[in-house]
């Protein structure tokens, strides 16, 4: 079932955790899109290219930010 652009469980949790408009990944995200290890993905967080915002202890990566650094390897 989905919410506003949320998919929603039949337990009514937000397990698949897809969002239509996402602004950011997470560092395990963007681990797992590129299939990298966690500690790699922290590594590219520190290049410039990435706009990162800092909660506390942790880092969100702008989607946007590194979509064009994707596309531009490709």
């Amino acid at each position: 079932m989905a919410v506003n652009g949320y998919k929603i469980s039949e337990t009514g949790s937000d397990s698949g955790q897809e969002v239509k408009d996402k602004k950011t990944y997470s560092v395990l995200e963007i681990a797992d899109i590129l299939q990298i290890s966690k500690s790699k993905a922290y590594e590219l967080c520190k290049q410039p290219d990435f706009k990162v915002v800092r909660l506390g202890r942790t880092i969100r990566i702008s989607k946007a930010s590194f979509d064009n650094w994707l596309n531009n390897l490709l």
